[in-house]
């Protein structure tokens, strides 16, 4: 049976078992009532004495001496008869309106499992081409919107990491080819010279470990690029003082002026992202700098939401070329870099729920703050 079908049943029995109990009960107390008092009225108006014979109230008229026994045994008849009426009448009406129950639980019960038909019609068809669908259920917020909102929220995580998935595999193969072919290029040159040296050949091969190193550090940033746009599984207190204040002692300050002030300011999300967030930014400012410049690192708690900001000075920037700098692969002329650093830290702050504002500084350099939602 269907769960329609299942309900349907439910409403019909629920329904028949109480209208029994209620006409049980009011045949009953009708029975009581009326068994032993039932009046039987005889003759017409002007009545002149009245006589009680067994409990029953009997009303004369003048010239008419009702028989007691007579007036007994009808009125225990009519009130046998009466009752036997009542029940038959019970028994047609809960007859008639079990199966006006039985067919509008049928409705009933297919107007709230509507939602649940439209959830499985959707989920045969959305396929792995077509996650972009919702639901996106009407109606009040009962357990069955709530399911359906459930069940949007699955397909927009699944959304995401499919085209986590995609845009990995187009990066890596993109951004890998080159330095493969580079170093197959340099092995083969280095083998096909007849007049190679064992200097030459260490040459070729430091090259070659140099290139290896590029790629590492390519598909360690490809990495952390996906697990950020898949979002995160667990969340943990963070504090971002002690993260900044760690990523700036890391950094290389040759020729660079630090200027820090990390105010508390604590979050709730995955450490090693959030560390990697802090770490990008710094790496970020201090790679794209100016001899004897200047980074600026601090945390603090902004509208009751913890912020880390890292202003740098550096080359001038036009404000609309900003936002190409969050795309992966994406730099700005003749920068060094991978491309990738922005786009990790854009994609870690969507996964936690953060907000990112960039500006160009007028006098060169970049302003970068990310304030996290408030710490669960």
């Amino acid at each position: 049976m269907t769960l329609r079908a299942r309900l349907t049943v439910v409403y019909g029995s629920m329904f028949l078992l109480c209208g029994t109990a209620l006409l049980t009960l009011t045949y009953v107390l009708v029975r009581h009532q009326y068994t032993g008092n039932f009046f039987v009225a005889k003759g017409q108006a002007g009545v002149v004495a009245v006589t009680r014979v067994q409990g029953v109230a009997v009303k004369a008229v003048p010239g008419f001496a009702p028989d007691p026994a007579t007036i007994a045994a009808a009125a225990s008849a009519q009130s046998i008869a009466a009752l036997h009426q009542l029940l038959v009448d019970c028994a047609i009406a809960l007859a008639v309106m079990t199966v006006l129950s039985i067919w509008l639980g049928w409705l009933m019960a297919g107007r709230a499992l509507r939602p649940l038909r439209t959830m499985t019609n959707a989920a045969r068809e959305i396929s792995a081409s077509s996650l972009h669908r919702r639901l996106a259920l009407d109606g009040p917020e009962d357990e069955l919107k709530q399911l359906g909102d459930t069940f949007d929220g699955l397909l927009a995580r699944l959304e995401a990491a499919f085209d986590a998935q995609r845009q990995f595999v187009a990066n890596a193969s993109h951004e890998l080819r080159t330095p493969l072919t580079y170093e197959r290029t340099l092995i083969e040159v280095a083998l096909g010279d007849p007049d190679a040296s064992v200097d030459s050949l260490r040459r070729a091969c430091e090259r070659v470990l140099a290139a290896g190193e590029q790629q590492e550090r390519l598909i360690e940033a490809l990495l952390t690029l996906s697990r950020s746009q898949r979002g995160l599984d667990d969340r943990e207190p963070v504090d971002l003082a002690a993260v900044a204040s760690a990523a700036c002692d890391a950094a290389d300050h040759d020729g660079l002026a630090f200027e820090t002030a990390f105010a508390p300011a604590r979050v709730t999300g995955d450490p090693r992202l959030v560390e990697r967030l802090v770490a990008n930014l710094v790496g970020n400012a201090v790679r794209h700098n100016v001899v004897g410049g200047r980074v600026d690192v601090r945390t603090e708690s902004r509208n009751g939401r913890a912020t880390v900001v890292v202003e740098n000075t550096g080359p001038k920037l036009d404000q609309t070329e900003v936002p190409r700098l969050f795309r992966p692969f994406q730099r700005a002329a003749e920068a060094p870099g991978l491309g990738l650093g922005l786009s990790i830290v854009d994609a870690i702050a969507r996964a936690h729920g953060a907000e990112v504002t960039t500006s160009a500084r007028p006098e060169g350099g970049l302003d970068v703050s990310v304030a996290f939602p408030a710490a669960r």
